[in-house]
């Protein structure tokens, strides 16, 4: 049985997660904080701990990306 692939609903579905994780700009980020994880010392488990760890926030670590909104800060006291 052949099955055809619809690679323009592939290619909307690809795109629609890449805008979600914060668009290409995050991804570059989360390719170069993966290099480092993978080129760092540590055994397997724990690079693959912090990798997932690493996924988790899309973008470099720390950074707030338009798309989501910023964690919740109360207000300054005074």
């Amino acid at each position: 049985m052949v099955r055809l692939v619809d690679f323009n609903r592939l290619f909307r579905r690809t795109k629609k997660l890449v805008e979600d994780r914060g668009g290409t700009a995050a991804l570059k980020e989360d390719a170069e904080e993966l290099t480092d994880v993978a080129k760092g010392r540590g055994s397997l488990g724990d690079k693959a701990k912090a990798a997932a760890e690493a996924l988790k926030d899309p973008g470099a670590p720390g950074e707030e990306h338009p798309h989501r909104e910023p964690p919740h800060r109360p207000p300054p006291e005074r």
